[in-house]
């Protein structure tokens, strides 16, 4: 392990009593996203002022307590694949195609400063929920690593301790200017103006603060447009808080924790209510899982141990983040028809939508629970378990924050439904929606609600299991407000496909593009609406995402290291090389393009396409009479066969259209292929990307 995840105390900034600050982009909020947009600004050369609640970076990874990071299926590793469900085409490493290069390099980063018995392993902590799991400590010291150059460059001022108190805005247009704050440790309060503004707290306060457009709770299917929701919005409906707590199993007997006040007395805190079995029913009979067995509680969310294996064993570490789970009656399997036993999830309340006193109270609820059901463990069969407060800045264990779920969402230029995300609005498909204005993937196979107790929570039914879906830069941009960029929680999502947006490789990824955003936009002298609004910047911005090494579109062959990887994936969401085989993830690169679709894609890749009437659409037909007008000998025929073309056959048509007077470089172009040979996927790309980048230089 390394440090103790807190930078050095000379690295932060502690304004002094109304003291204005002015900064180029300003972040607000201590989210997983926040630290994501950070890096992501700073890399792309901007300057950044990041004023966040604690004093630890990160938030699910730290201040929340919850490092084993809730991967999709995608990121499973190869070798715990079942053989018959293998695609012999992907990448064997999964994190070159479903990560961006560098959220990969925090993961590497983790798994070097975590080893196993000395060695390196690509799950240090052993979870069975997560493909990657490490204790707080290593999470925070590894984001402070990549962060620390900043600091030591000046480009970065980091203030903790602080939480906003107003929006400051403008009217007509409506625009933010920056943010005033409170240090909840001085009292003192200070303002932070900037040209971008970026909200990425965990609940979306700055949406509250400044009376933006935005939403609370589940909607009406009027607000919307999901089938799946009733006519009247439910904004009591809100995911569950969970206060996570680390703990030890270590090899000799500890002072329990003290119960909570209002222990079995207050709904919340029952302990008839709390279990340490994990009950699962298999097609004929239920299962149990004991707390240390191999599948059950303890190892669920492990993130420390001495030896590699399955087994639990004294001096292993995990995280208490538990749902439900049937209770078996009597030592025997559950009563389907009896209430889920619990463990540390807190449905009880609503952290949205009410007065900060209301929040407060329920944040305490929250944490009491976990102290209650912590306390319930070592008083029932596991007076083993040490709270591991080393790992969680607390004296407890128990984390500096809840984990949260659920935020205010704000208004944006595009709303992601239920209908861009879930597998059912997709059939024979293996990917939802692939947005043009993509700027970031993610996947998480189901939409995981973890409803609280109010009542009319949708029931999604065949709609829960979600496909590996993009995030669109319009999302990210609030319908009427100028200066704000929404992040974290807060993006143009629903109640319903938050549930699949909040996870954490996906939160990374909305903060990273946020933050690349803001600087591109800065360093272009726009606005962040005119980057989503205007085709030409917005295809600027995708050129510059890619070239960082961030996936636009989903494809399991083709890394972020692959030397084509940025022309594929751009070509690709522009339409150029536009998705072929829906059933699978593949780009097959050195497979051969078949003609038909290669005079398309040049056609698209030339512009000439724009010229066409309004209204109509690319077709084979219209693409050869294009080239044949503007001076290519094609066969129509041969065209439509779907043969594939030769490299010969290429640079004669490359000839014909005289594309090499328009920039010279065409002539020697590099194809790495004989004459004789067919044109590859990758070399289409390579060819068209040169296409693309001469004309807009030509």
């Amino acid at each position: 392990m390394m440090g103790n995840g807190i930078l050095e105390a000379h690295f932060f900034s502690r304004p002094t009593a109304d003291q204005e600050l002015i900064t180029p982009i300003l972040i607000v909020g201590g989210s997983t996203a926040a630290y994501a947009a950070t890096l992501g600004a700073l890399q792309a050369g901007g300057q950044v002022c990041l004023v966040q609640p604690q004093v630890v970076l990160g938030g699910q990874f730290t201040a929340q307590g919850l490092p084993a990071s809730d991967d999709g299926k995608l990121l499973t590793p190869y070798e715990l694949i079942p053989p018959d469900q293998r695609d012999l085409n992907q990448l064997r490493d999964s994190e070159y195609f479903a990560l961006s290069r560098s959220q990969r390099q925090f993961r590497q980063c983790q798994r070097q400063h975590q080893s196993v018995d000395h060695r390196i392993i690509r799950n240090p902590g052993g979870s069975w929920v997560s493909h990657l799991s490490v204790t707080p400590i290593v999470a925070s010291d590894c984001l402070n690593a990549a962060i620390r150059p900043y600091l030591e460059q000046g480009v970065l001022t980091l203030i903790p301790w602080s939480m906003p108190t107003e929006v400051l805005m403008t009217d007509a247009p409506r625009r933010v200017m920056g943010v005033r704050f409170v240090d909840q440790r001085t009292r003192h309060r200070f303002t932070v103006k900037a040209q971008i503004t970026i909200e990425a707290t965990d609940l979306g306060d700055v949406l509250e603060l400044g009376a933006i457009p935005s939403r609370v709770g589940q909607e009406s299917r009027a607000q919307t447009q999901e089938a799946a929701l009733p006519e009247d919005p439910r904004p009591e409906c809100q995911q569950a808080i969970t206060f996570c707590a680390v703990v030890e199993r270590s090899d000799q007997n500890q002072p329990p924790l003290p119960p909570p006040s209002g222990y079995d007395q207050e709904p919340w805190l029952q302990s008839s209510d709390f279990t340490d079995e994990f009950w699962i029913r298999q097609p004929d009979q239920w299962k149990k899982y004991d707390f240390y067995d191999p599948d059950g509680m303890f190892r669920y969310r492990r993130v420390y141990r001495s030896q590699e294996s399955d087994a639990v064993r004294p001096g292993d570490i995990t995280v208490l983040n538990w749902a439900t789970s049937p209770l078996g009656i009597d030592g025997g399997p559950p009563d389907p028809s009896a209430p889920l036993g619990c463990g540390n999830d807190y449905p009880w309340g609503c952290l949205l939508g009410g007065t900060l006193k209301q929040r407060q109270e329920e944040v305490k609820r929250a944490r009491d629970r976990t102290q209650a059901y912590l306390h319930y463990l070592q008083t029932h069969g596991h007076p083993e378990l040490k709270p591991r407060g080393d790992l969680t800045w607390t004296d407890d264990g128990i984390a500096l924050e809840p984990y949260i779920r659920e935020a205010r969402r704000g208004i944006a230029l595009t709303t992601i439904r239920h209908e861009d995300v879930a597998a059912k609005f997709f059939p024979h498909q293996v990917r939802a929606q692939t947005f043009t204005d993509s700027v970031g993937i993610g996947q998480y196979h189901y939409l995981d609600v973890h409803p609280n107790h109010a009542t009319g929570h949708v029931e999604l039914g065949d709609g829960h299991n979600a496909l590996p879906f993009t995030l669109p830069l319009s999302a990210l941009i609030p319908i009427d407000t100028d200066g704000l960029i929404l992040s974290a929680k807060s993006i143009g999502t629903t109640h319903i496909t938050n549930a699949a947006y909040r996870m954490h490789p996906m939160e990374w990824a909305i903060g990273e593009a946020g933050g690349h955003l803001a600087a591109f936009a800065l360093q272009q002298s726009v606005t962040v609406q005119q980057v989503a609004q205007q085709p030409q910047l917005r295809e600027q911005f995708q050129d510059h995402l890619a070239q960082q090494g961030i996936p636009l579109v989903w494809f399991n062959d083709v890394g972020h290291d692959d030397p084509d990887f940025a022309a594929i994936q751009v070509l690709t969401v522009l339409g150029i090389l536009p998705i072929e085989d829906r059933q699978t993830l593949n780009f097959l690169p050195e497979a051969p393009i078949g003609r038909d679709r290669f005079y398309l894609s040049l056609v698209k890749a030339l512009g000439w396409h724009l010229e066409l009437p309004n209204g109509s659409s690319l077709s084979l037909e219209i693409a050869i009479r294009i080239l044949m007008e503007r001076g290519a000998r094609t066969d129509p025929k041969r065209a439509r066969s779907g043969l594939t073309i030769t490299v010969r056959e290429v640079v004669q048509l490359v000839e014909q259209l005289s594309l090499s007077q328009l920039c010279a470089d065409f002539a020697d172009f590099d194809h790495g292929l004989t004459a004789t040979e067919r044109m590859t996927h990758r070399y289409t790309a390579r060819l068209f990307w040169r296409f693309r980048l001469s004309t807009t230089s030509c």
